[in-house]
């Protein structure tokens, strides 16, 4: 008697930026979701910059953050939509999301996997190391540390 098992990983989410391990990892996620005949999920995070009010406080201006954002929202659409255009035209099942004015980049990625029900989660990393790292944080360190479900890193 033969049973079939629902695929291991019915629902990847990739998450984009502008890196060249970013693109990897968007088109290792549409590749993995099409031999699994999973769901893609495809999600940029705008995070307002914590260094902005800590550097300079007073200096960044409402007209100069706004100004920020609206550049930040036309780059991740383009980003978003392109990944999203090749996964359809890959015959998937794809949604793309733009969240923004968010704390934590990691807590982001880790609540929209959780209220999507995510099985695994796809992102490249910046190859960052040393001192760089230290000082910048890693997201992909972050995400496999809170996320709960299966992660893949794409260098």
């Amino acid at each position: 008697m033969s049973t079939t098992r629902p695929a291991p990983f019915a629902r990847i989410l990739v998450t984009i930026d502008s890196s060249e391990n970013s693109i990897r990892a968007a088109k290792v996620a549409i590749d993995l979701a099409k031999r699994t005949e999973s769901s893609l999920f495809v999600l940029h995070v705008i995070q307002i910059p914590a260094y902005t009010e800590v550097a300079s406080p007073g200096m960044i201006s409402p007209p100069m953050m706004a100004q920020y954002i609206d550049v930040a929202k036309k780059n991740a659409e383009k980003w978003v939509g392109d990944v999203v255009r090749e996964a359809e035209a890959s015959g998937l099942k794809v949604r793309g999301e733009i969240i923004e004015n968010v704390p934590s980049v990691v807590q982001a990625i880790t609540d929209y996997a959780s209220e999507w029900k995510v099985d695994l989660i796809v992102l490249g990393t910046r190859g960052l190391s040393g001192f760089r790292k230290l000082l910048l944080g890693s997201v992909s360190n972050g995400v496999l540390s809170h996320a709960s479900c299966s992660v893949l890193v794409v260098r």
